[in-house]
């Protein structure tokens, strides 16, 4: 999946969407980004409890993303919950 498109799986847990999404522009708007993608709301808001506007745009990737050790984790943890799991993220 390219990750500009939008898709019914989520491109940070591979878990198929639910009916709650949200759109996150991997490349932070403040820093230039245009490209977006769909995600769980729970992976958005981890991703940015994780990760700062200029971290996200160093990153650059979804790919990138995933491999930092506190989001490998979490999405472990969220392998297994269905689409719309909602929780705290710390």
């Amino acid at each position: 999946m390219s990750q500009g498109a939008l898709s019914d799986i989520c491109p940070v847990c591979d878990r198929p969407l639910g009916r709650k999404r949200e759109r996150h522009h991997i490349i932070p708007k403040s820093k230039g980004g245009r490209e977006v993608v769909e995600v769980h709301p729970i992976c958005h808001r981890k991703i940015h409890r994780v990760f700062t506007n200029a971290e996200l745009a160093a990153l650059g990737s979804i790919d990138m993303l995933k491999a930092y050790p506190d989001m490998a984790a979490f999405i472990r943890w969220l392998a297994n919950k269905p689409p719309d799991f909602h929780a705290p993220t710390r």
